[in-house]
């Protein structure tokens, strides 16, 4: 695995914490990405070593979604099971589906299948193999809906 590949591997799950913190704890954008990036990032805490993450595509997906959090919502309330909004979603899964989403909306450069399939590992590393493939589902579902492109056969 390249640096490039853990680097961002490392950023998605760095955004989904500090999503996750940003939504418990209402803390603002700049505060979390500056303590992030500063105690986090590569560092080892705890007994915990962290991957060097890429700081900048941790960034981009943090302010991403804080910036566009309403319709990134809305399109993943509209990938739920019906009677189950966002809202009464897990706080993880919560930051999980919003960084996944906003990925598929605003990263064309990376392929679905490849942000579909890192979520899932995020997902893996918090819970087991039901809310994992929640994850899967709603975000394939998505990703068929705003890149339909990608999943066309070629006849």
């Amino acid at each position: 695995m390249s640096g490039g590949i853990a680097g961002r591997s490392a950023a998605r799950l760095a955004a989904v914490q500090a999503l996750y913190q940003m939504d418990v704890a209402g803390k603002g954008l700049k505060e979390t990405v500056a303590e992030f990036e500063s105690f986090w990032l590569g560092e080892e805490i705890e007994g915990e070593r962290y991957k060097a993450a890429d700081a900048a595509f941790f960034e981009e997906i943090v302010a991403g979604v804080q910036a566009d959090q309403g319709p990134i919502d809305r399109v993943v309330d509209h990938a739920l099971v019906e009677g189950w909004p966002l809202a009464r979603i897990d706080a993880v899964l919560r930051a999980i589906l919003r960084a996944g989403a906003y990925e598929l909306k605003a990263r064309r450069d990376v392929p679905a299948r490849v942000a579909i399939k890192e979520y899932v590992d995020v997902a893996g590393a918090f819970f087991e193999r039901e809310e994992a493939g929640m994850v899967n589902a709603v975000l394939d579902a998505l990703a068929r809906r705003l890149r339909a492109e990608e999943f066309e056969r070629p006849r």
